[in-house]
């Protein structure tokens, strides 16, 4: 029964994903008019020049104010979908353009480089919507959610296409960029090859999964469950849990520092998982 259970819960993400994100310009919230408006996070990120949270989400990029709440960083209302930031303020994302915005469905990738104040087109506009995005030792990593598979490139312009699989998260050992997680409804997937091929998922069934460095990757279930594995993806111990219902996003910061993204904001544990502060509240913003 649990072993349906994930399945069952993992396939309803895969359909939520997809709707959400059909690529038709814009969801309905971002035609909201206010500024602060946030409906559904997709990633979150610490930025090294200056430790600030950014989150990115259906009505663009965020980061809190000094009480906590959102704090829109730049002009843009897009859609950010895969997100990651690179370096100091280097952003990567991908997604689709405001309800009323301009330009094809698919962002393909693109890429800030004053911490998501403005963006530019780096490639693949109008193909691809990256559902996860990774960066370790100068080089992208990529899901593919138009297509289905993973793709990696070292200048964000040209890309090289490795295995086809469904998933819906995406992770890469900083200390061994050979080895790659990703979540199936199966649970998780090991590729030891760069990508190129991935081993059968095995239990746990998670939704998001992210790799700190020295070793410590984390998922996270559809109920809030967080996990750590020590062995490369090979088995995994619950640490505990991320507040705030169902889970929207997680970032492996170190190895014992993790952001998760919920339904009513973002929670930062220091302390491996074992306990969490919010840093982000949209609780009160509405619009889930």
């Amino acid at each position: 029964m649990r072993k349906q259970y994930f399945a069952i819960a993992v396939s309803a993400a895969f359909a939520l994903t997809l709707t959400a994100c059909s690529g038709d310009g814009g969801s309905d919230e971002a035609k909201a008019p206010s500024t602060t408006s946030v409906s559904h996070i997709h990633g979150v990120g610490i930025d090294p020049a200056d430790d600030r949270l950014y989150v990115a989400t259906h009505e663009g990029i965020f980061t809190p104010d000094k009480d906590g709440k959102p704090q829109r960083v730049g002009e843009s209302r897009d859609d950010y979908m895969g997100f990651t930031i690179a370096e100091a303020r280097t952003f990567l994302a991908s997604g689709h353009p405001a309800a009323d915005g301009e330009g094809p469905g698919n962002k393909g990738l693109i890429e800030s480089t004053d911490a998501g104040k403005t963006w530019k087109t780096k490639s693949l506009s109008g193909e691809v919507d990256f559902h996860a995005l990774d960066y370790v030792d100068g080089t992208i990593y990529g899901y593919d959610s138009t297509n289905g598979k993973v793709r990696v490139s070292k200048d964000g312009v040209e890309w090289q296409d490795r295995a086809t699989l469904p998933a819906l998260d995406i992770a890469v050992n900083p200390d061994d960029p050979q080895m790659l997680l990703a979540t199936t409804e199966a649970g998780v997937a090991k590729s030891t090859d760069g990508g190129k091929t991935f081993a059968d998922g095995a239990e746990p069934a998670l939704f998001f999964v992210s790799w700190g460095p020295r070793g410590a990757a984390y998922g996270l279930d559809g109920s809030g469950a967080l996990y750590r594995s020590t062995d490369s993806g090979s088995t995994w111990k619950k640490t505990g849990a991320v507040p705030g219902g169902q889970p929207q996003a997680l970032t492996a910061v170190d190895a014992d520092r993790i952001l998760a993204a919920t339904q009513d904001g973002v929670y930062e544990s220091k302390d491996g998982g074992k306990t969490f502060d919010q840093r982000l509240d949209i609780a009160s913003e509405g619009g889930h």
